[in-house]
């Protein structure tokens, strides 16, 4: 287990130096994800291997080139191609340590679609495991209210509202209706990102 430590803090520790608009975005999808679930009634054995999936999400953008990860205009079919595959490629990254494993299905999955338009694999509904669901939506709320490249920082309110549209769509709505539930609530305020609380 020490040695999946070592290889988690090391993995985390490169994914956030090679994209620098992404600090913490990982550690936040981990926390958001765990708020989300446990509002679904999850136990405490399911959610490590969720935290661990949060963590380790967007792994497999190692493999891309700092320039596109940082490039401010639209990429081109080629850059987005490239990008679309980096669950595929975290998937293989993380299969070899037993102790990363759990947090698999979370990593391949977490940009399916409910409504079966995602990546890598197109599955949609009850085909996507439930904790790769939630991060879906934890990873698009925390994108849209942090600063990134290509565009500013959505206000929170204004992502909320953009969960609560894709509900049915892009987001399994029990899963929406967990999170909105969760930040009305206040549970999800202290795993926001300092401009995040900001807006809020």
């Amino acid at each position: 287990m020490n040695e999946a430590r070592v290889v988690l803090a090391a993995l985390t520790q490169a994914i956030e130096q090679r994209d620098l608009y992404t600090q913490g975005h990982s550690r936040r999808v981990g926390a958001l994800g765990e708020a989300v679930a446990r509002r679904l009634g999850w136990r405490e054995e399911r959610l490590e291997p969720l935290r661990l999936g949060g963590l380790l999400h967007d792994v497999g953008k190692l493999n891309l080139d700092t320039a596109l990860l940082r490039k401010p205009g639209a990429l081109n079919d080629r850059e987005r191609s490239a990008v679309r595959r980096h669950p595929l490629v975290g998937a293989r990254l993380i299969r070899p340590f037993a102790a990363l494993r759990p947090a698999l299905p979370y990593v391949l999955f977490h940009h399916e679609r409910w409504d079966g338009g995602g990546y890598p694999t197109g599955r949609s509904r009850e085909q996507i495991p439930t904790g790769a669901r939630i991060l879906a939506v934890a990873d698009s709320f925390d994108a849209m209210t942090s600063t990134r490249p290509y565009r500013p920082a959505l206000s929170v309110g204004s992502a909320l509202a953009e969960v609560r549209d894709c509900a049915g769509t892009q987001f399994d709505p029990t899963v929406v209706h967990a999170f909105l539930a969760a930040w009305a609530d206040g549970d999800l305020t202290p795993h926001l990102a300092a401009e995040e609380r900001l807006s809020a």
